[in-house]
């Protein structure tokens, strides 16, 4: 019995760990993007999250770790939301449009377009704020062009330059408002079969 219940222990312990770093990350975002990362200070953070300070640096080695995850976490929320639109593709060009439609619908997300649009490359820099999204959302854009180039959907242009244009495109549509959206993915759906029809 003793065996049994030793066995059991470290099940508890594990759940305590993972929901004080969901609540840390979860008053993190919410705190992140309303108030930015400079105007935000951990005590606020704990304070929100209901934990102590030594939990948050027992998670986190600080305050632009948490942050770090709080970003790498909105970035695999978004890939999620592109992953699930593109599922079932009718063809490559449509599942280009799909997943960008995704994209800036999940980007409306309130606070995401601050936190990953303002907040990560002021905080994390440029090059930082890049190589986490080329891990995420670009990828997924990165694997469309390249079906779509395999398919003979698009032309065979440097399928990296073409998925950095693509990828400053659905950007600029994601900085725009929700009711203007349709415009921005009118506007490349007409870029990318124009496109196709210069290979015909």
């Amino acid at each position: 019995m003793q065996g049994e219940t030793r066995k059991r222990s470290p099940r508890p312990q594990a759940d305590r760990r993972a929901a004080t770093q969901t609540a840390l990350l979860t008053a993190a975002r919410a705190l992140f993007a309303d108030h930015g990362y400079a105007a935000t200070g951990t005590p606020d953070i704990v304070t929100a999250a209901g934990v102590t300070r030594g939990a948050l640096y027992h998670h986190f080695a600080d305050k632009i770790d948490l942050f770090r995850a709080v970003i790498e976490a909105e970035h695999a929320a978004l890939a999620a939301a592109i992953a699930d639109a593109t599922v079932a593709p009718v063809d490559a060009i449509a599942s280009l449009i799909d997943g960008g439609a995704a994209y800036l619908a999940a980007m409306h997300a309130p606070g995401r377009r601050r936190l990953l649009l303002v907040e990560a490359p002021a905080v994390l820099g440029q090059a930082e704020a890049r190589a986490m999204d080329a891990r995420y959302a670009r990828a997924s854009l990165a694997d469309g062009v390249r079906v779509a180039q395999a398919a003979g959907a698009l032309p065979a242009l440097p399928e990296a330059v073409l998925t950095d244009l693509l990828d400053a495109l659905f950007d600029r549509a994601a900085e725009a408002e929700l009711d203007a959206q349709e415009k921005y993915l009118a506007v490349i759906q007409a870029f990318l079969q124009g496109l196709a029809r210069g290979l015909s």
